[in-house]
């Protein structure tokens, strides 16, 4: 493991938002690190969707884009 790695502050774009993320991360530990439901969410990395069961395996580089799509609950009740 990369100790300098621990120290480098890369950029990357979650939902067109620019943020420092600090040390290596994986798609799994962004998501820890923004208290997200792993459970209700899809990521898009740089414009293709990543599948949960590789977000441990997939790492993040400085410019990255992510975006993190929500899903809601509820909608038409039918009688």
């Amino acid at each position: 493991m990369c100790l300098l790695c621990f120290f480098v502050a890369m950029n990357v774009y979650v939902n067109g938002e620019l943020r420092d993320i600090s040390g290596s991360a994986s798609l799994a530990e962004l998501v820890a690190r923004l208290e997200l439901p792993a459970a209700r969410i899809a990521i898009e990395l740089n414009r293709e969707v990543v599948r949960r069961s590789e977000w441990d395996r997939t790492m993040l580089k400085d410019e990255d884009r992510i975006e993190i799509v929500h899903f809601v609950g509820g909608g038409v009740e039918f009688n």
